[in-house]
């Protein structure tokens, strides 16, 4: 417990201090990659925000050697709250009304995912066949990739009204969650007697592989969505995708059994669907600011009778 609350006070705090570094940095895009990464590591802001980070991972490493995977993405959903204080005292954003009551919904379905635990009846599974974790991640690789895509090309339309990062936040946490699945990997090899036997059993299963491809392509995408969108927004509806994502199929593909008793069953997929109906329901398009102008009609040109 104590590493899951440490571990969502390291992921808020780096978000917020990239989204700040980034504020300050000229335009960046995933279509220039090497000047996006050039750009970030040139600010020290930014790097402090990463090394958080990163520090948060190694505690997300201690977390899943202990709990259970729902019961994980259930605590560390609820570092949600941290990021939208963060987001309000540092970066100046405000939620709507509107937003603020699906942030509090899918806090409420999260807590019943964390209600549906028992102590010493869910199972802490330990390994996962290779070829089900790749049968899982490779496709859902593939959709958040492409979704990211079409997302950037919407946005790139003159005339459409500014996104508040919903798609972007679904596509990089279908990424993030494969990323969650194989830090839950590496934890299990960990456990292998010896450390030759843990590394050798680590390199050759899939896990550092899928986590290399997530951190080049999540780096990248979450740094150029970060800084078109509020993190106050984005990063709760990546945070939710991901959660989500880890612990419906990470339970699935681990093995860890789901509550035998029906009303901590119930509890577990009623979260699971307010989650996700929460997540659909939220607006895609920033409203405009009092006092900006309305965006004028694409020009079409009047065709004369010959």
């Amino acid at each position: 417990m104590a590493a899951a609350l440490l571990a969502n006070t390291l992921y808020s705090l780096g978000f917020v201090l990239e989204k700040r570094a980034l504020t300050a940095l000229p335009e960046v895009t995933i279509r220039n990659p090497a000047r996006l990464l050039r750009l970030v590591l040139g600010s020290p802001l930014w790097i402090g925000g990463s090394l958080a980070l990163a520090s948060g991972f190694g505690a997300q490493l201690v977390v899943y050697r202990t709990l259970p995977i729902a019961a994980a993405q259930g605590i560390f959903v609820s570092g949600l709250v941290l990021l939208v204080l963060l987001s309000a005292r540092l970066l100046g954003e405000e939620t709507t009304g509107r937003e603020r009551y699906a942030l509090g919904a899918i806090l409420a379905a999260l807590l019943m995912v964390v209600l549906s635990l028992k102590e010493g009846s869910d199972t802490v599974s330990r390994s996962a066949p290779y070829q089900l974790i790749l049968l899982v991640c490779v496709p859902s690789l593939a959709g958040g990739v492409w979704l990211y895509g079409a997302a950037e090309r919407r946005t790139r339309h003159r005339h459409r009204a500014p996104t508040t990062g919903v798609e972007y936040g679904v596509a990089v946490g279908v990424l993030y969650g494969v990323s969650s699945l194989a830090i839950k990997g590496v934890s299990s090899c960990l456990t292998s007697s010896g450390l030759g036997g843990a590394v050798v059993g680590l390199l050759r299963s899939p896990y550092p592989y899928l986590l290399l491809f997530t951190g080049a392509f999540g780096l990248v995408m979450s740094q150029a969505a970060l800084q078109r969108c509020r993190a106050s927004l984005i990063v709760p509806v990546c945070t939710t995708v991901t959660c989500l994502y880890t612990a419906v199929l990470g339970t699935l593909s681990f093995g860890e059994a789901l509550p035998h008793d029906p009303l901590r069953l119930a509890l577990r997929l009623a979260g699971t669907v307010l989650a996700v109906s929460v997540l659909l329901a939220m607006p895609r398009h920033d409203r405009p600011a009092p006092g900006t102008p309305p965006q004028p009609p694409i020009a079409t040109k009047e065709l004369t009778p010959p």
